[in-house]
């Protein structure tokens, strides 16, 4: 059976040694599209926009946890003992990330990657693939990756949970609107998650797509900072969790249109591709903070 799910569980964690700079942090900020003129009308040179990308005044924003140390770590899970699946059925179905305290702008700490569930769906195997942080100081973020995997299913696993996260019935306290830059994803990808699919438009064809398409965790990254820049006064350290799930893909050249509502201690958060009628990008997404 492809997936041996007891035999994963039960597998020892991964350790790896993972490090970052100033440099990755902006080079993650800018395939965000910070210091962008297109984003929030902002020029390169506004203070708000500097915090992302001068290194005399940076702050790390939490997603950064997604690509440090060269990203996509912790998908190196789907190599452990008892998972043996076609990448080419894999799915990025939702993320999470816990943070126990603000990302310093350089570091040096220890990963430590295990598949924490395996979900039956039926047709389809989740794959929770969780990847714990810690420094020299303690912990610092706990990340999970909800990993979907088309025609695994049906070993008679349990279903796991179904979160949906119920909007407000009334309108946002918020709408920003986020252009996604037409070389976006391939300044993205330099942060680690060198997949075709985002770069080569054959590729792109080959899965289904006219051309290629934006990476799911540049948009969550790209939610996050509307979220942190409006609601939160521009402070990375009030966010304390974050999570999402990918509902749709959106194309370089595009807006998200991210409807923000807010609640004690969180932000509910609603993303879609304003051209395209709202298309569902990301859904069930909720920011909590201090």
């Amino acid at each position: 059976m492809p997936i041996d799910a007891a035999r994963a569980l039960a597998a020892d964690p991964r350790q790896g040694e993972i490090g970052w700079d100033h440099k990755d942090v902006q080079l993650y900020h800018l395939g965000l599209g910070a210091g962008s003129s297109l984003h929030g009308n902002s020029l390169a040179t506004d203070p708000d926009e500097l915090r992302y990308t001068l290194e005399s005044k940076l702050h790390v924003l939490p997603s950064f946890a997604t690509v440090a140390g060269a990203g996509m770590a912790m998908l190196g899970g789907l190599a452990a003992p008892g998972i043996e699946v076609n990448l080419a059925n894999v799915l990025h179905g939702g993320h999470s990330i816990e943070l126990h305290r603000p990302i310093p702008v350089k570091g040096r700490a220890t990963s430590s990657s295990k598949v924490a569930a395996v979900y039956d769906k039926g047709k389809a195997a989740v794959i929770v693939l969780r990847s714990e942080v810690a420094d020299a100081d303690g912990p610092l973020w706990t990340s999970d990756a909800q990993i979907f995997v088309r025609g695994e299913g049906g070993f008679g696993g349990d279903r796991g949970p179904s979160v949906r996260e119920e909007l407000p019935d009334r309108a946002p306290d918020r709408t920003e609107e986020r252009p996604i830059r037409e070389e976006q994803a391939l300044l993205y990808r330099l942060s680690g998650d060198w997949n075709p699919l985002h770069a080569d438009p054959e590729f792109a064809k080959l899965a289904g797509f006219d051309k290629p398409i934006l990476h799911g965790l540049c948009s969550y990254g790209m939610t996050l900072k509307a979220v942190v820049d409006t609601v939160l006064g521009g402070d990375v350290s009030r966010v304390r969790a974050y999570r999402t799930r990918f509902a749709g893909i959106v194309f370089p050249g595009e807006t998200l249109r991210i409807r923000m509502w807010q609640e004690p201690g969180r932000v509910l958060v609603s993303v879609t591709a304003a051209e395209r009628d709202d298309a569902p990008v990301l859904a069930d997404t909720i920011v909590e903070h201090a």
